[in-house]
């Protein structure tokens, strides 16, 4: 053929498919493609490009990445077939794609993180927390021979403030400081207040006053360094002793303040009741600490995206008994899933949710999913989403993909939920992708 003939034949053909790739962009039938892909060891994914085109598809670690069941660097595939990759060990690879082997299409980075599977929850626990010092919960009239004062207010203490030390001594019971202020008191010296406020530390000084009343030395506070309720177990981490539960931070109930965890513990609980929840009005699941319920686990953090530690099994009444995969948040699809919890009992059941929205999240942000409640059980004997349900795992297509958080309280058939990688980095077992590939790298 005519080299000219074949340059403008080529030229045609090349306008007709960029064409054909701008006309299916614009009705929404031609795929985005990912710059990066994320895979744990041994697990596998597609990319679907639907174009009627050879093209060469090239590996630059085939022994972190294989292609269409084959560990080359390079081959031709055809496009109108699903590219199914496989990650054979931990490490970064780039797929390069090319038209016809000359023309560049797309480079799509593959980081492939070391395998991590763990066993969902769903079981109720009671929770009991304290805090890293005393939480200031508000002022308090102390009634003395002058009138009335408050020594913390006038001291600049506010509610929501952590006292961790009085005098330099550190605080681990909120019984210590009545004995701290009546010695004081007595022998007119002023306490110096350490305290923690925004994470930020200070110092102030403060005067015990005698209340008439209590007859007694106060220092015009609302004081408390403990909480306790009821929440969800989301999983169980067998190969690391770990946990994560509730989706959420927990925060005083009068100051919404995070609580500094001190020490803490969860423990077996069982549902008693539950009142439903309503538009307006949250229902929420009554239980009761079992007396004869063993301590499941320690409390070590409380991050925004739940209360995390040690746990030495599986709990009783799991619907797993062995690992199973967790998902990246780019899995996450909408459509049907389910969650798993318990409403009545200790009895862990399935209930059917559709997920609605998925946000698109590269760091750790809360309200990741919208779901919504399906299954006409779930919404019989609860109405919806109830406080307690907090940390109930989500399940989509065999994998463990976040857990719920939060209802709609205009709507508790809806809520949002987080997505699991975010708990498991929280939980100390999976790092960041960035950090993941650094160590790597480093190694």
């Amino acid at each position: 053929m005519n080299p000219n003939l074949r340059n403008r034949m080529l030229g045609l053909f090349l306008a007709f498919f960029f064409c054909f790739l701008g006309t299916s962009a614009a009705e929404g039938r031609l795929p985005v493609l990912p710059d990066e892909l994320r895979l744990f060891q041994g697990q596998g994914t597609q990319i679907s490009f639907a174009l009627p085109v050879q093209a060469e598809v090239s590996v630059d670690r085939p022994d972190v990445v294989m292609v269409n069941g084959q560990a080359n660097p390079s081959m031709k595939v055809s496009l109108g077939h699903p590219l199914k990759l496989s990650s054979l060990r931990s490490g970064e690879a780039n797929l390069r794609m090319k038209l016809f082997g000359q023309i560049p299409l797309k480079t799509v980075k593959v980081n492939v993180i070391p395998d991590l599977k763990v066993i969902p929850g769903g079981q109720t626990i009671g929770v009991k927390v304290k805090s890293a010092g005393i939480l200031v919960v508000g002022h308090h009239q102390v009634v003395t021979d002058t009138g009335k004062v408050s020594p913390g207010e006038a001291a600049g203490i506010q509610a929501g403030d952590l006292i961790t030390h009085i005098n330099g001594m550190k605080l681990h019971d909120v019984r210590e400081v009545a004995e701290i202020a009546a010695e004081a008191g007595k022998h007119q010296r002023p306490l110096k207040i350490t305290y923690m406020r925004n994470e930020k530390e200070f110092t102030t000084s403060l005067n015990p006053a005698y209340d008439q009343q209590d007859r007694a030395w106060r220092l015009g506070l609302y004081i408390r360094d403990s909480a306790a309720g009821v929440g969800t177990l989301t999983f169980y981490a067998p190969d690391h002793g770990v946990y994560g539960a509730l989706g959420h931070i927990i925060t005083d109930m009068n100051t919404q303040t995070p609580i500094v965890v001190g020490s803490g513990q969860i423990l077996q609980s069982s549902v008693t009741s539950i009142s439903k929840s309503e538009s307006g009005e949250p229902g929420e699941k009554r239980a009761h600490f079992l007396k004869e319920g063993k301590t499941l686990g320690n409390i070590e953090r409380n991050t925004n995206f739940g209360i995390f530690g040690k746990m030495s099994q599986n709990p009783e009444h799991s619907l797993y008994e062995k690992p199973i995969p967790v998902a990246f948040s780019e899995e996450v699809k909408e459509g049907p899933a389910e969650i798993l919890t318990v409403v009545e009992g200790q009895r862990v059941e399935r209930f059917k949710v559709e997920i609605v929205h998925v946000s698109k999240q590269s760091a750790p942000e809360t309200k990741g999913l919208v779901i919504r409640i399906t299954d006409p059980r779930l919404v019989e004997k609860t109405g919806g989403i109830v406080q307690g349900m907090s940390g109930s795992p989500i399940l989509q297509n065999g994998k463990l993909i976040g857990a719920v958080t939060h209802v709609f309280v205009n709507d508790p058939k809806s809520g949002y939920g987080c997505f699991i990688e975010w708990m498991l980095q929280d939980a100390g077992i999976l790092q960041s992708t960035k950090d993941s590939m650094q160590n790597l790298k480093a190694s």
